[in-house]
């Protein structure tokens, strides 16, 4: 079994992941990282995307991120969440309706919309799609 590190992943409502880990593998701003066991510590800042990581046992889970930041500990991993859920968690019906709703809003002409608001909800609908289908 390979060597764990804690991970922990929390929103200001609750926590969502605490738990030991062998690898996380999170969406930072820069582009996708990994870590393991004694990384360099380091801290970053998350866009909208799918935080991978293998539990304790070796089990593959995912959990949507929606911006943060990450702090890389050489035993811990702590990402601090505007917003997360874990993929099981997921309500496929209800991102297909942000995602049909940002898409209305964004094809509105009409100059009353906020398109960058737009954006980044068409933007967290699709990853939350993407991420039940994997």
């Amino acid at each position: 079994m390979a060597e764990s590190l804690f991970l922990e992943v929390v929103t200001p409502q609750k926590a969502i992941v605490s738990e030991e880990v062998q690898i996380v593998v999170a969406p930072g701003s820069e582009g996708e990282f990994g870590v393991l066991k004694n990384h360099t510590t380091f801290l970053t800042s998350l866009k909208v995307g799918s935080l991978r990581y293998k539990d304790a046992i070796g089990k593959e889970r995912f959990v949507f991120i929606n911006q943060g930041f990450a702090e890389v500990l050489p035993d811990r991993v702590t990402i601090l969440a505007e917003s997360a859920e874990r993929r099981k968690n997921i309500d496929t019906e209800r991102c297909q309706q942000a995602k049909d709703r940002a898409e209305k809003r964004l094809a509105d002409e009409s100059g009353e919309v906020d398109s960058v608001r737009a954006e980044a909800a068409l933007m967290r609908a699709v990853q939350r799609i993407a991420m039940v289908k994997v």
